[in-house]
């Protein structure tokens, strides 16, 4: 059995069973919350944003393809490696860590999907606030897109079962020290993986204490990709604008 819990993002996300079991992500409306988002930022014609994590650049590809300037940053190096191959003057793909600043500013950092809330060690959390601030220029903004843990947990399916591309992933959800956990098992080509993925359940409360704590200002806050208000006990997402 391979099976590899410690940094479960440095190992789950090199690999290519997760972005199989991911593959039927809905892409039409990721692409109009980067429009819907920009234009609300407005983010000047050609600027900058660091997407981060960008995983294998879909979305920074997207951005790119709207007009803007685009680094994706990721911990991967098999995604970055694949991302690399759509490279062009106003489109760059680097390995980095998001707890680290980049070392260049931008218009606007992006931390996309819920990318956010993996580390075992909450001073983590802190420094990438942290990191996306320095990552700012003057007049940028940055955007956390998380789940809104409460309405997840509330609907939370136990056990599932998926079957992609021949393969049959198992699912198993459950809350346990303050992380939303889900057990990820399947068998493909005759050996047998065992992934998880854990991800601190951190409410808008949460949030507003890192935010002051890393001294940057929260601007706005919506419950989905269509920008509407946050509902704490309705909306699917929490999506927070901050400098």
């Amino acid at each position: 059995m391979t099976e590899n819990n410690t940094k479960w993002f440095a190992s789950w996300f090199d690999t290519p069973f997760y972005h199989t079991l991911y593959k039927d992500r809905n892409e039409v409306e990721a692409q109009h919350f980067m429009e819907t988002l920009t234009q609300y930022l407005n983010i000047p014609e050609h600027g900058t944003i660091l997407d981060l994590p960008c995983g294998k650049g879909r979305h920074a590809r997207y951005l790119n393809k709207i007009g803007y300037d685009v680094t994706g940053a990721d911990l991967s190096e098999n995604s970055i490696a694949f991302a690399k191959k759509f490279e062009n003057h106003r489109l760059h793909f680097d390995v980095h860590d998001m707890c680290k600043p980049f070392g260049k500013t931008f218009d606007a950092v992006f931390n996309l999907f819920t990318s956010f809330g993996y580390f075992e060690d909450d001073a983590d959390n802190l420094r990438t606030i942290k990191a996306i601030k320095a990552d700012l220029n003057e007049t940028g903004f940055g955007v956390i897109d998380f789940m809104n843990s409460e309405f997840v947990i509330e609907n939370l399916v136990p056990k599932e079962v998926k079957t992609i591309d021949n393969i049959e992933f198992h699912l198993q959800r459950y809350v346990k020290d303050d992380y939303i956990i889900k057990d990820i098992n399947f068998t493909a080509y005759g050996d047998v993986y065992s992934y998880q993925e854990r991800v601190k359940a951190f409410t808008l409360k949460d949030f507003e204490a890192l935010f002051e704590e890393a001294g940057v200002f929260l601007l706005d806050v919506f419950g989905d990709y269509k920008l509407n208000k946050f509902r704490p006990k309705t909306s699917e997402r929490l999506v927070m604008i901050f400098k």
